[in-house]
């Protein structure tokens, strides 16, 4: 804590802040220095303890760094299809491109005083509202679609280490506008804690389609807390690929305020060699007619751990409410878990709802079947893993994201 605090003054000597935005700043420090890091005493971090995952992983934990930032290698960038930009660097904004957009319908904020910092949530989100340097919001004015796709690459070079990085982005889309973002994490680093708080806001008609990328195995641990707001007719698509780090977590709070909103959240956690994945999310019903899906699969091996929890809350005036929630393990080696936490807490009658959780092997009938097609015992479980995956790539209804999803997994046509 000691160094949080001569980190947490050096970062206030490096920005130009108002007296509004250090006072608030010095009020979230206090709030994260008053319950630290989560441990498995907090019931969301019952399955992961954070407190003991980073002291066992990184020595020395710094919070602030001022050393020069390398040159981006371009050959990170997708090119399969073209897309606006933003690009973080080490934690620090290096390059906003929307260059195919129309600069008057997509508006760009990066003054930090003009960053409302959002009410306590946990204590990692008061940590980054006390420590972020970098910030960017996106506005999308109504009746705007993107011509693009945005993706924001979250990099980390190969200098930085022992490091937290606090990153923030808030996305605005007003009536009637769309949105496609892929959030990839490209990580050279090693050993550093990158805490990533996002907010979108999304207006009456429009649509956001979110897609987060970790797949580039790394010994980084993460933690990204989404919250987002839908108001009437509006849609969120969320899909979430968990395959690199060697420890994340993705928190996603989304409240559907008006009626007939929608949300979807699908995901893989995909796991190998003692990673430690973890998908949380609350979905909360607060007006009638909305409705929300949500199917998580998850494939470990070899001491890898994955846990999902969800919990579908329905308010009482959410009369007419439709919640799905389904999550699938596949355990592949006896010394894997997958802890699953399904949750309902309804307060209107008039609903459906449902929620499950299974995990198990792999059929040995399948696998025998298989082979005697001709297949060795390795081809035949890779098929039906890949099987297994796609049904929550399927959910994805942008072509070319899905296609480039497909592509990192492996499955081709």
């Amino acid at each position: 804590m000691e160094q949080l605090k001569v980190d947490f003054n050096k970062v206030i000597e490096s920005l130009k802040l108002s007296e509004k935005s250090i006072n608030s700043r010095k009020e979230n420090l206090n709030q994260f220095v008053e319950n630290g890091f989560p441990n498995k005493r907090v019931e969301d971090w019952k399955f992961s303890d954070l407190n003991q995952i980073i002291s066992s992983n990184i020595e020395n934990l710094r919070f602030h760094t001022d050393f020069e930032t390398s040159e981006i290698d371009e050959a990170i960038f997708i090119d399969k299809f073209a897309h606006n930009k933003i690009i973080f660097l080490n934690g620090v904004i290096s390059k906003v491109d929307f260059s195919s957009e129309d600069d008057t319908k997509v508006l760009i904020t990066r003054d930090l005083n003009q960053n409302e910092n959002s009410k306590e949530v946990n204590s990692l989100v008061s940590l980054n509202n006390a420590l972020i340097a970098s910030y960017i919001r996106v506005t999308v004015k109504e009746n705007y679609s993107m011509n693009e796709p945005l993706i924001i690459y979250n990099i980390t070079t190969k200098e930085l280490k022992s490091t937290a990085l606090n990153l923030k982005t808030d996305i605005v889309l007003e009536k009637n506008s769309s949105l496609k973002l892929i959030d990839l994490f490209d990580d050279s680093s090693e050993n550093n804690f990158i805490n990533i708080a996002q907010n979108f806001d999304i207006a009456q008609d429009a649509i956001l389609k979110n897609y987060k990328i970790d797949h580039k195995k790394n010994s980084n641990i993460k933690y990204s807390y989404n919250n987002i707001n839908l108001e009437k007719n509006s849609i969120s698509e969320n899909f979430i690929f968990s395959t690199g780090s060697k420890f994340i977590k993705n928190e996603i709070n989304c409240n559907l305020n008006d009626e007939y909103s929608s949300a979807f959240i699908n995901g893989i956690i995909n796991l190998t060699n003692s990673q430690h994945h973890e998908i949380k999310t609350n979905i909360n019903h607060l007006a009638e007619n909305t409705k929300s899906y949500q199917l998580i699969k998850s494939v470990l091996n070899e001491n890898a751990k994955g846990i999902y929890q969800g919990k579908i809350y329905v308010d009482s005036k959410a009369q007419k409410t439709n919640g799905y929630q389904l999550s699938k393990a596949l355990l592949l080696s006896e010394n894997t878990e997958f802890d699953g936490k399904p949750e309902l807490e309804i307060y209107a009658d008039d609903v459906k709802c449902s929620h499950g959780a299974t995990s198990g092997n792999l059929d040995e009938d399948a696998i025998f079947y298989l082979m005697s097609r001709g297949l060795s015992n390795q081809q035949s479980k890779e098929l039906l893993i890949k099987g297994f995956l796609l049904d929550a790539v399927e959910k994805i209804t942008d072509i070319e994201i899905k296609d480039l999803i497909k592509n990192m997994i492996g499955i081709t046509e």
